[in-house]
Protein backbone atom coordinates (compact mmCIF):
# COMPACT_ATOMS: atom_id res chain seq x y z
CA UNK A 1 0.00 0.00 0.00
CA UNK A 2 0.93 3.43 -0.89
CA UNK A 3 2.04 5.43 2.54
CA UNK A 4 1.07 9.43 2.73
CA UNK A 5 4.25 12.09 2.31
CA UNK A 6 6.96 11.74 5.06
CA UNK A 7 5.74 15.53 5.31
CA UNK A 8 2.78 14.37 6.88
CA UNK A 9 2.17 13.17 10.70
CA UNK A 10 -0.93 11.74 12.32
CA UNK A 11 -1.98 13.31 16.13
CA UNK A 12 -4.89 13.12 17.49
CA UNK A 13 -6.77 16.49 18.81
CA UNK A 14 -9.71 16.38 21.50
CA UNK A 15 -12.72 17.72 20.16
CA UNK A 16 -14.40 20.93 20.50
CA UNK A 17 -17.40 19.20 21.46
CA UNK A 18 -18.33 15.85 22.12
CA UNK A 19 -18.92 13.61 19.03
CA UNK A 20 -21.62 10.67 20.06
CA UNK A 21 -24.80 8.84 19.74
CA UNK A 22 -26.09 6.42 21.66
CA UNK A 23 -23.63 3.78 21.09
CA UNK A 24 -20.71 4.93 18.96
CA UNK A 25 -18.37 7.79 20.71
CA UNK A 26 -16.21 8.96 17.37
CA UNK A 27 -12.87 10.39 18.51
CA UNK A 28 -11.47 12.57 15.62
CA UNK A 29 -7.97 12.20 14.13
CA UNK A 30 -6.20 15.32 11.97
CA UNK A 31 -2.90 15.12 9.90
CA UNK A 32 -1.01 18.27 10.39
CA UNK A 33 1.65 19.55 9.07
CA UNK A 34 5.08 19.53 10.77
CA UNK A 35 5.52 23.26 9.30
CA UNK A 36 2.81 25.10 10.31
CA UNK A 37 -1.00 25.30 10.65
CA UNK A 38 -4.02 27.28 8.63
CA UNK A 39 -4.53 30.62 10.40
CA UNK A 40 -8.13 30.13 10.12
CA UNK A 41 -8.01 27.05 12.41
CA UNK A 42 -8.55 26.85 16.10
CA UNK A 43 -6.11 24.84 16.67
CA UNK A 44 -7.21 22.28 20.02
CA UNK A 45 -3.99 20.66 22.17
CA UNK A 46 -2.46 18.16 20.27
CA UNK A 47 -0.63 15.04 21.39
CA UNK A 48 1.65 13.59 19.10
CA UNK A 49 1.35 9.47 18.63
CA UNK A 50 4.95 8.98 17.04
CA UNK A 51 8.07 11.06 15.42
CA UNK A 52 8.13 8.33 12.88
CA UNK A 53 6.51 8.64 9.36
CA UNK A 54 3.40 6.92 9.47
CA UNK A 55 3.15 4.37 6.52
CA UNK A 56 -0.73 4.69 6.62
CA UNK A 57 -3.57 7.45 5.48
CA UNK A 58 -5.29 7.28 9.25
CA UNK A 59 -4.93 5.29 12.88
CA UNK A 60 -7.12 1.80 13.10
CA UNK A 61 -10.85 2.99 13.17
CA UNK A 62 -11.94 4.72 15.68
CA UNK A 63 -15.19 4.10 16.19
CA UNK A 64 -15.33 2.67 20.01
CA UNK A 65 -17.98 2.15 22.49
CA UNK A 66 -19.74 5.32 24.01
CA UNK A 67 -19.02 6.15 27.61
CA UNK A 68 -21.04 8.56 29.10
CA UNK A 69 -19.53 11.53 30.28
CA UNK A 70 -18.68 11.77 34.03
CA UNK A 71 -20.02 15.00 34.01
CA UNK A 72 -23.50 14.59 36.37
CA UNK A 73 -24.99 17.42 34.21
CA UNK A 74 -27.45 15.49 32.24
CA UNK A 75 -26.71 15.25 28.61
CA UNK A 76 -29.35 17.38 26.18
CA UNK A 77 -31.64 14.51 24.52
CA UNK A 78 -33.24 15.13 20.76
CA UNK A 79 -35.64 13.69 18.51
CA UNK A 80 -35.61 13.81 14.85
CA UNK A 81 -38.44 11.69 13.53
CA UNK A 82 -38.07 10.62 9.30
CA UNK A 83 -40.03 8.95 7.24
CA UNK A 84 -40.44 7.74 3.86
CA UNK A 85 -39.22 10.92 0.95
CA UNK A 86 -37.63 13.22 4.26
CA UNK A 87 -35.00 15.10 2.86
CA UNK A 88 -31.85 13.53 3.86
CA UNK A 89 -29.52 16.87 3.73
CA UNK A 90 -31.87 18.40 6.36
CA UNK A 91 -31.75 15.28 8.27
CA UNK A 92 -28.53 14.83 8.29
CA UNK A 93 -26.82 18.36 8.65
CA UNK A 94 -28.97 18.49 11.78
CA UNK A 95 -27.76 15.34 13.28
CA UNK A 96 -24.20 15.71 12.65
CA UNK A 97 -23.99 19.16 14.00
CA UNK A 98 -26.04 18.20 17.02
CA UNK A 99 -23.74 15.55 17.63
CA UNK A 100 -20.82 16.88 17.36
CA UNK A 101 -22.55 19.55 19.83
CA UNK A 102 -22.64 17.11 22.57
CA UNK A 103 -26.38 16.18 22.01
CA UNK A 104 -27.74 12.57 22.58
CA UNK A 105 -29.91 12.98 19.22
CA UNK A 106 -32.41 9.80 18.73
CA UNK A 107 -33.08 8.98 14.64
CA UNK A 108 -36.85 7.62 14.83
CA UNK A 109 -38.40 6.15 12.20
CA UNK A 110 -42.42 6.92 11.79
CA UNK A 111 -42.79 4.03 9.26
CA UNK A 112 -43.36 0.49 9.83
CA UNK A 113 -39.12 -0.63 9.45
CA UNK A 114 -36.22 1.41 10.28
CA UNK A 115 -34.77 1.99 6.83
CA UNK A 116 -36.27 5.07 5.19
CA UNK A 117 -35.38 5.90 1.69
CA UNK A 118 -35.18 9.56 1.22
CA UNK A 119 -36.24 11.77 -1.41
CA UNK A 120 -33.22 12.10 -3.06
CA UNK A 121 -32.82 8.43 -2.92
CA UNK A 122 -30.35 7.97 0.18
CA UNK A 123 -31.49 5.13 2.87
CA UNK A 124 -30.81 5.69 6.08
CA UNK A 125 -31.56 3.48 9.04
CA UNK A 126 -33.30 4.99 12.02
CA UNK A 127 -31.41 4.13 15.87
CA UNK A 128 -34.91 3.10 16.97
CA UNK A 129 -39.05 3.33 16.03
CA UNK A 130 -41.20 6.78 16.88
CA UNK A 131 -43.58 4.40 18.75
CA UNK A 132 -40.37 3.80 21.61
CA UNK A 133 -40.06 7.59 22.09
CA UNK A 134 -43.94 8.35 23.46
CA UNK A 135 -42.69 8.33 26.98
CA UNK A 136 -39.42 10.24 26.58
CA UNK A 137 -38.74 13.48 27.19
CA UNK A 138 -36.66 15.33 24.89
CA UNK A 139 -34.88 19.08 25.08
CA UNK A 140 -35.44 19.12 21.60
CA UNK A 141 -37.79 17.88 18.71
CA UNK A 142 -36.52 18.91 15.24
CA UNK A 143 -38.15 17.81 12.37
CA UNK A 144 -36.15 17.67 8.91
CA UNK A 145 -39.18 18.56 5.52
CA UNK A 146 -38.95 17.12 2.54
CA UNK A 147 -41.83 15.88 0.31
CA UNK A 148 -43.55 13.20 0.79
CA UNK A 149 -41.34 13.02 4.34
CA UNK A 150 -43.38 16.25 5.66
CA UNK A 151 -46.51 14.38 4.66
CA UNK A 152 -45.31 11.16 6.44
CA UNK A 153 -44.39 12.73 10.02
CA UNK A 154 -47.55 14.87 9.59
CA UNK A 155 -49.49 11.61 9.48
CA UNK A 156 -47.69 10.12 12.52
CA UNK A 157 -49.98 9.97 15.36
CA UNK A 158 -47.37 9.32 17.78
CA UNK A 159 -45.22 11.82 16.54
CA UNK A 160 -48.10 14.64 16.77
CA UNK A 161 -49.06 13.69 20.64
CA UNK A 162 -44.98 13.50 21.32
CA UNK A 163 -44.65 16.70 19.41
CA UNK A 164 -47.95 18.93 20.95
CA UNK A 165 -47.04 17.50 24.34
CA UNK A 166 -43.01 18.67 24.01
CA UNK A 167 -44.59 22.51 23.00
CA UNK A 168 -47.01 22.64 25.76
CA UNK A 169 -44.79 22.09 28.40
CA UNK A 170 -42.31 25.04 26.81
CA UNK A 171 -39.34 22.73 25.10
CA UNK A 172 -37.92 23.78 22.17
CA UNK A 173 -39.24 22.41 19.06
CA UNK A 174 -38.19 23.27 15.26
CA UNK A 175 -38.85 22.49 11.63
CA UNK A 176 -37.62 23.04 8.22
CA UNK A 177 -38.38 23.55 4.41
CA UNK A 178 -41.99 21.61 3.94
CA UNK A 179 -42.06 20.75 7.52
CA UNK A 180 -43.62 23.68 9.26
CA UNK A 181 -46.41 24.00 6.87
CA UNK A 182 -47.17 20.30 6.07
CA UNK A 183 -47.05 19.45 9.86
CA UNK A 184 -46.68 21.77 12.71
CA UNK A 185 -49.45 23.98 10.99
CA UNK A 186 -52.08 21.51 11.09
CA UNK A 187 -51.33 19.99 14.13
CA UNK A 188 -51.87 23.78 15.79
CA UNK A 189 -48.25 24.18 16.43
CA UNK A 190 -47.81 27.61 14.64
CA UNK A 191 -50.65 29.67 16.62
CA UNK A 192 -48.89 33.56 17.37
CA UNK A 193 -45.35 32.75 16.25
CA UNK A 194 -43.22 34.11 13.34
CA UNK A 195 -42.45 31.48 10.68
CA UNK A 196 -40.30 30.48 7.85
CA UNK A 197 -40.87 27.76 5.62
CA UNK A 198 -39.56 26.53 1.61
CA UNK A 199 -40.79 29.20 -0.67
CA UNK A 200 -43.04 26.58 -2.30
CA UNK A 201 -44.79 26.83 0.54
CA UNK A 202 -44.86 29.85 2.11
CA UNK A 203 -48.55 30.92 0.83
CA UNK A 204 -49.75 27.99 3.54
CA UNK A 205 -48.68 29.51 6.63
CA UNK A 206 -50.83 32.40 7.86
CA UNK A 207 -50.25 36.00 6.37
CA UNK A 208 -49.50 37.96 9.36
CA UNK A 209 -46.96 35.55 10.86
CA UNK A 210 -44.94 34.34 7.79
CA UNK A 211 -41.74 36.01 7.15
CA UNK A 212 -39.08 35.14 4.93
CA UNK A 213 -35.79 34.54 7.30
CA UNK A 214 -33.06 32.26 6.59
CA UNK A 215 -33.95 31.03 10.54
CA UNK A 216 -37.00 32.06 12.45
CA UNK A 217 -36.77 31.98 16.13
CA UNK A 218 -40.02 32.48 17.82
CA UNK A 219 -40.14 31.73 21.54
CA UNK A 220 -39.73 27.62 22.01
CA UNK A 221 -39.86 27.37 18.20
CA UNK A 222 -37.11 27.62 15.35
CA UNK A 223 -37.94 27.21 11.65
CA UNK A 224 -35.97 27.69 8.56
CA UNK A 225 -36.60 27.26 4.91
CA UNK A 226 -34.61 24.50 3.16
CA UNK A 227 -31.18 22.31 2.63
CA UNK A 228 -29.19 25.73 1.73
CA UNK A 229 -29.94 26.96 5.11
CA UNK A 230 -29.69 23.99 7.21
CA UNK A 231 -26.63 24.55 8.82
CA UNK A 232 -27.44 27.74 10.43
CA UNK A 233 -30.92 26.43 11.72
CA UNK A 234 -28.76 23.99 12.94
CA UNK A 235 -26.28 26.27 14.56
CA UNK A 236 -29.23 28.24 15.69
CA UNK A 237 -30.79 25.03 17.78
CA UNK A 238 -26.89 24.40 19.20
CA UNK A 239 -26.92 27.99 20.33
CA UNK A 240 -30.34 27.28 21.95
CA UNK A 241 -29.22 24.59 23.46
CA UNK A 242 -25.73 24.93 24.51
CA UNK A 243 -24.94 28.54 24.41
CA UNK A 244 -23.26 30.97 21.95
CA UNK A 245 -19.61 29.57 22.73
CA UNK A 246 -20.54 25.97 21.52
CA UNK A 247 -22.38 27.22 18.48
CA UNK A 248 -19.19 29.52 17.43
CA UNK A 249 -16.81 26.46 18.23
CA UNK A 250 -19.28 24.30 16.10
CA UNK A 251 -19.65 26.74 13.07
CA UNK A 252 -15.45 26.74 13.24
CA UNK A 253 -15.59 22.75 12.89
CA UNK A 254 -18.10 22.86 10.10
CA UNK A 255 -16.00 25.49 8.46
CA UNK A 256 -19.23 27.86 8.52
CA UNK A 257 -17.17 30.91 10.03
CA UNK A 258 -13.91 30.94 8.11
CA UNK A 259 -13.17 32.17 5.01
CA UNK A 260 -16.51 33.91 4.45
CA UNK A 261 -15.20 36.22 1.95
CA UNK A 262 -13.25 33.74 -0.11
CA UNK A 263 -14.74 33.00 -4.19
CA UNK A 264 -16.55 29.73 -3.85
CA UNK A 265 -14.45 28.54 -6.63
CA UNK A 266 -11.08 28.54 -8.54
CA UNK A 267 -10.29 26.87 -11.33
CA UNK A 268 -7.36 26.49 -13.46
CA UNK A 269 -6.34 24.22 -16.42
CA UNK A 270 -9.83 24.76 -17.95
CA UNK A 271 -11.02 21.91 -19.68
CA UNK A 272 -14.83 21.05 -20.97
CA UNK A 273 -16.45 18.57 -18.91
CA UNK A 274 -19.65 18.78 -21.23
CA UNK A 275 -20.92 15.00 -21.98
CA UNK A 276 -23.58 13.50 -24.51
CA UNK A 277 -24.99 11.33 -22.31
CA UNK A 278 -26.48 11.06 -18.31
CA UNK A 279 -23.28 11.77 -16.10
CA UNK A 280 -22.24 8.67 -14.34
CA UNK A 281 -20.88 8.96 -10.82
CA UNK A 282 -19.13 6.67 -8.23
CA UNK A 283 -19.12 7.96 -4.28
CA UNK A 284 -16.98 4.95 -2.67
CA UNK A 285 -18.18 5.42 1.34
CA UNK A 286 -16.60 3.04 4.39
CA UNK A 287 -17.23 3.21 8.04
CA UNK A 288 -16.41 6.56 9.66
CA UNK A 289 -16.84 8.68 6.19
CA UNK A 290 -18.24 11.81 6.65
CA UNK A 291 -21.95 12.27 5.97
CA UNK A 292 -22.80 15.48 5.95
CA UNK A 293 -20.40 15.50 2.51
CA UNK A 294 -21.24 12.21 1.85
CA UNK A 295 -25.13 13.09 1.92
CA UNK A 296 -24.85 16.44 0.16
CA UNK A 297 -22.91 15.46 -2.67
CA UNK A 298 -25.17 12.91 -3.86
CA UNK A 299 -28.13 14.73 -2.78
CA UNK A 300 -27.03 17.73 -4.90
CA UNK A 301 -25.88 15.82 -8.21
CA UNK A 302 -29.24 13.48 -8.38
CA UNK A 303 -31.40 16.90 -8.04
CA UNK A 304 -29.40 17.75 -10.88
CA UNK A 305 -30.30 14.22 -12.34
CA UNK A 306 -26.24 12.52 -12.29
CA UNK A 307 -27.09 8.97 -11.89
CA UNK A 308 -25.23 8.36 -8.23
CA UNK A 309 -24.07 5.33 -7.31
CA UNK A 310 -22.91 4.93 -3.62
CA UNK A 311 -20.07 2.12 -3.65
CA UNK A 312 -19.67 0.25 0.06
CA UNK A 313 -15.81 -1.11 0.41
CA UNK A 314 -16.70 -2.44 3.87
CA UNK A 315 -18.40 -6.03 4.01
CA UNK A 316 -21.77 -4.83 4.23
CA UNK A 317 -23.57 -2.39 2.31
CA UNK A 318 -24.51 -0.49 5.20
CA UNK A 319 -21.64 1.76 6.67
CA UNK A 320 -21.48 3.68 10.12
CA UNK A 321 -20.67 7.29 9.04
CA UNK A 322 -18.57 9.66 11.40
CA UNK A 323 -20.93 10.77 13.76
CA UNK A 324 -22.76 7.76 13.98
CA UNK A 325 -25.61 8.31 11.12
CA UNK A 326 -25.98 4.75 9.40
CA UNK A 327 -26.34 4.66 5.85
CA UNK A 328 -27.39 2.19 3.22
CA UNK A 329 -24.70 1.88 0.14
CA UNK A 330 -26.56 1.82 -3.18
CA UNK A 331 -23.91 -1.68 -4.43
CA UNK A 332 -20.71 -2.88 -3.14
CA UNK A 333 -17.11 -1.56 -4.15
CA UNK A 334 -17.05 -4.82 -6.82
CA UNK A 335 -20.50 -4.62 -8.15
CA UNK A 336 -19.71 -1.26 -8.53
CA UNK A 337 -16.28 -1.99 -10.34
CA UNK A 338 -17.88 -3.52 -13.55
CA UNK A 339 -18.84 0.42 -14.67
CA UNK A 340 -17.22 3.14 -15.89
CA UNK A 341 -17.81 6.35 -14.72
CA UNK A 342 -17.27 10.19 -15.60
CA UNK A 343 -16.37 11.23 -12.08
CA UNK A 344 -15.24 9.21 -8.81
CA UNK A 345 -15.77 11.00 -5.72
CA UNK A 346 -14.29 10.61 -2.38
CA UNK A 347 -16.08 11.84 0.65
CA UNK A 348 -14.10 12.52 3.75
CA UNK A 349 -13.91 11.56 7.34
CA UNK A 350 -10.01 10.98 8.58
CA UNK A 351 -11.20 7.42 10.26
CA UNK A 352 -12.70 6.26 6.58
CA UNK A 353 -9.58 7.36 4.81
CA UNK A 354 -7.95 4.42 5.78
CA UNK A 355 -10.23 1.96 5.02
CA UNK A 356 -10.90 3.54 1.44
CA UNK A 357 -7.06 3.94 1.11
CA UNK A 358 -6.41 0.19 1.28
CA UNK A 359 -9.16 -0.67 -1.10
CA UNK A 360 -7.01 -1.84 -3.97
CA UNK A 361 -10.11 -2.14 -6.62
CA UNK A 362 -10.99 1.46 -5.70
CA UNK A 363 -7.50 2.48 -6.15
CA UNK A 364 -7.52 0.45 -9.28
CA UNK A 365 -10.37 2.69 -11.05
CA UNK A 366 -8.73 6.08 -9.61
CA UNK A 367 -5.33 5.39 -11.73
CA UNK A 368 -7.60 4.03 -14.39
CA UNK A 369 -9.93 7.49 -14.05
CA UNK A 370 -6.67 9.62 -14.45
CA UNK A 371 -4.81 7.98 -17.19
CA UNK A 372 -8.22 7.90 -18.73
CA UNK A 373 -8.63 11.32 -18.92
CA UNK A 374 -11.52 11.47 -16.85
CA UNK A 375 -12.86 13.18 -13.65
CA UNK A 376 -12.03 12.40 -9.89
CA UNK A 377 -12.29 14.65 -6.93
CA UNK A 378 -11.96 14.85 -3.11
CA UNK A 379 -13.24 16.79 -0.09
CA UNK A 380 -12.14 17.20 3.03
CA UNK A 381 -9.25 14.57 4.35
CA UNK A 382 -9.55 12.57 1.65
CA UNK A 383 -7.53 14.60 -0.78
CA UNK A 384 -4.85 12.21 1.28
CA UNK A 385 -5.58 9.31 -0.37
CA UNK A 386 -4.86 11.21 -3.71
CA UNK A 387 -1.75 11.96 -2.38
CA UNK A 388 -1.10 8.06 -1.53
CA UNK A 389 -1.95 7.31 -4.66
CA UNK A 390 0.01 9.95 -6.51
CA UNK A 391 -2.40 11.67 -8.32
CA UNK A 392 -2.24 15.02 -7.13
CA UNK A 393 1.20 15.91 -9.26
CA UNK A 394 1.55 19.41 -10.21
CA UNK A 395 -1.92 20.09 -9.81
CA UNK A 396 -3.96 22.59 -7.94
CA UNK A 397 -6.13 21.61 -4.72
CA UNK A 398 -7.97 22.69 -1.86
CA UNK A 399 -8.63 20.82 1.41
CA UNK A 400 -9.91 20.55 5.09
CA UNK A 401 -7.35 22.95 7.27
CA UNK A 402 -6.48 20.80 9.24
CA UNK A 403 -4.68 18.58 6.05
CA UNK A 404 -1.57 20.12 4.91
CA UNK A 405 0.33 17.95 2.16
CA UNK A 406 3.40 18.79 0.73
CA UNK A 407 1.24 19.84 -2.75
CA UNK A 408 3.67 22.88 -4.22
CA UNK A 409 -0.20 24.20 -5.61
CA UNK A 410 -2.44 23.86 -2.64
CA UNK A 411 -4.74 26.69 -2.87
CA UNK A 412 -5.94 28.34 0.50
CA UNK A 413 -7.99 30.74 -1.06
CA UNK A 414 -11.24 29.28 -2.34
CA UNK A 415 -13.96 26.45 -1.08
CA UNK A 416 -13.77 24.45 -4.50
CA UNK A 417 -10.28 24.18 -6.61
CA UNK A 418 -11.01 22.65 -9.95
CA UNK A 419 -7.71 21.68 -11.94
CA UNK A 420 -8.24 20.52 -15.44
CA UNK A 421 -10.40 16.72 -14.46
CA UNK A 422 -9.81 17.07 -10.38
CA UNK A 423 -11.96 18.95 -8.56
CA UNK A 424 -11.94 19.35 -4.34
CA UNK A 425 -13.23 21.28 -1.33
CA UNK A 426 -12.41 21.96 2.04
CA UNK A 427 -15.66 19.68 3.48
CA UNK A 428 -18.50 19.62 5.04
CA UNK A 429 -20.02 23.19 4.85
CA UNK A 430 -18.32 23.70 1.60
CA UNK A 431 -19.71 20.28 0.20
CA UNK A 432 -22.58 22.32 -1.31
CA UNK A 433 -20.63 24.65 -3.43
CA UNK A 434 -18.61 21.25 -4.10
CA UNK A 435 -21.38 19.86 -5.59
CA UNK A 436 -22.79 22.86 -7.55
CA UNK A 437 -19.18 23.54 -8.91
CA UNK A 438 -19.84 19.92 -9.99
CA UNK A 439 -23.29 20.88 -12.00
CA UNK A 440 -21.92 23.51 -13.07
CA UNK A 441 -19.31 21.94 -15.24
CA UNK A 442 -21.33 19.24 -16.36
CA UNK A 443 -24.71 20.93 -17.43
CA UNK A 444 -23.61 24.84 -17.11
CA UNK A 445 -24.41 27.41 -14.79
CA UNK A 446 -28.32 27.82 -15.59
CA UNK A 447 -28.72 24.04 -14.44
CA UNK A 448 -26.37 24.95 -11.07
CA UNK A 449 -28.80 28.20 -10.39
CA UNK A 450 -31.98 25.93 -10.65
CA UNK A 451 -30.87 23.43 -7.86
CA UNK A 452 -29.60 25.82 -5.99
CA UNK A 453 -32.74 27.57 -6.03
CA UNK A 454 -34.69 24.67 -4.87
CA UNK A 455 -32.45 24.31 -1.97
CA UNK A 456 -32.75 27.63 -1.30
CA UNK A 457 -29.41 28.72 -1.48
CA UNK A 458 -28.30 31.72 -3.09
CA UNK A 459 -25.97 31.23 -6.21
CA UNK A 460 -23.42 33.59 -7.78
CA UNK A 461 -24.61 35.86 -10.61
Amino acid sequence: MNSISPAFRLTTAKPAAVISDATFLYIPFSIHAVTQSPKTQKKPALRQRSSKPNKSISPSPVLTPYTAPSSSIPRKKILVPIGFGTEEMEAVIMIGILRRAGAEVTLASVEEQLEVEASGGTRLVADTFISSCSDEIFDLVALPGGMPGSARLRDCKILQDITSKHAENKRLYGAICAAPAVALLPWGLLKRKQTTCHPAFMDKLPTFWAVKSKVQVSGELTTSRGPGTCFHFAISLVEQLFGKSVAMDISDLMLLSADVDDPKKEEFNDVSWALDHTPQVLVPVANGSEEIEVVTVVDILRRAKVNVIVASVEKSLQILASTGTKIVADKMITAAAESTYDLIILPGGVSADERLHKSRILKKLLKEQESAGRFFGALCSSLAILQGYGLLKDRHAAAHPSVMSDVNNMVTGARVVIDGQLITSKGRATATDFALAIVSKLFGVARARSVAEGLVLEYPR
